[in-house]
């Protein structure tokens, strides 16, 4: 009786799981697609250095026409000359600020109708809200929420009359700052939750148009930057984000690239992020039948996990305090 028992509950279970897969199936949307790199226009912020110039150095390995843009020449010279060398492909290289609009439309519009736009411009500096200048607060906000404005409102016209009218892509780099908040990053965390939102909607302003967002989501990654963004670090942070890894810049740029051309609205970049992105998955588009059944399935067990989470960082701040007192 109990073999018979376990028997019809294992059917029973298959039936479901094959029945939620064919559910799932049927409705995730938007649906499969592939957004091929090779003999066309990658535009790339950030490029002249950390994952943007790695992006970039892949992206022209594997065939693109590659644009990057930076605030200082002499960089973008330097790395303009750092591809060529890996890759053998010179690159067109666009000096602007991407807080000033009209300086990023012009170096857009002298660059040509972009195929691929990756937005990985970016700016941290971790601090207390209570104490950080209310100017690098404004800065973060400037660079990471509204220069990436400032780049797709700058590109859409060309990237919707682009020629070939095959899929195009607009990456978006935010960070797993930008999925769970930490002591410390307050201002840095506000600007990367507001990407996600502008992802969102803007897939659904584009999809008429075969263009793809992808929202990539880096832990720490090793960049020139990251070690004197370390000094800075609260002391609190350094102990609540110690359990969190980091990667190298063209680890990053590998699985952003490999997610983009893939079509994936989130991106995750490691083990951590993969969870992280089921956990914080909500009302996000999903390509893949078999993630949106992972989220489904997944999705009470990591509250569960998130709230350990949350438990051991409160009892870490708790202990913090205390010690001060």
């Amino acid at each position: 009786m109990a073999d018979l028992s376990i028997a019809f509950f294992s059917l029973l279970l298959l039936f479901f799981s094959l029945s939620l897969l064919v559910f799932l199936a049927f409705i995730v949307r938007p649906r499969p697609v592939k957004v091929p790199i090779k003999n066309r226009h990658v535009f790339i912020t950030g490029g002249s250095s950390g994952i943007g110039l790695a992006l970039a150095q892949q992206a022209a390995s594997e065939g693109a026409k590659v644009s990057i843009l930076a605030r200082n020449t002499g960089r973008l010279e330097d790395a303009k000359e750092s591809i060529r060398l890996s890759t053998g492909r010179d690159v067109a290289i666009f000096s602007a600020d991407v807080r000033d609009y009209e300086a990023v439309k012009k170096a857009v519009e002298e660059a040509g109708p972009i195929d691929v736009l990756v937005c990985n411009q970016g700016v941290f500096v971790p601090q207390e809200l209570e104490t950080q200048d209310i100017e690098e607060i404004k800065f973060m906000i400037d660079v990471n929420l509204t220069g990436t404005f400032h780049l797709i409102k700058a590109a859409l016209p060309g990237m919707k009359n682009r020629a070939d009218r095959g899929p195009g892509s607009i990456a978006i780099m935010s960070s797993q700052a930008g999925q769970v908040g930490i002591y410390g990053y307050t201002a840095y965390s506000a600007s990367k939750f507001g990407l996600k939102g502008l992802a969102e909607a803007l897939q659904q302003e584009v999809i008429g148009e075969n263009i793809h967002v992808s929202l990539i989501f880096p832990p720490d990654t090793e960049t020139p930057g990251f070690a004197e963004e370390n000094k800075r670090r609260p002391q609190l942070t350094s102990i609540l984000a110690a359990s969190s890894g980091s990667m190298k810049a063209d680890e990053v740029a590998k699985k952003a690239l490999n997610g983009l051309k893939s079509g994936n609205f989130i991106v995750p970049c490691n083990f951590e992020g993969f969870f992280l992105s089921i956990a914080t998955a909500g009302l996000s588009p999903q390509r893949s039948f078999l993630m949106a059944f992972i989220e489904v399935i997944a999705a009470g067990i990591l509250r569960v996990v998130g709230l350990c989470f949350q438990w051991n960082w409160y009892g870490s701040i708790d202990k913090f305090l205390e010690e001060r007192k």
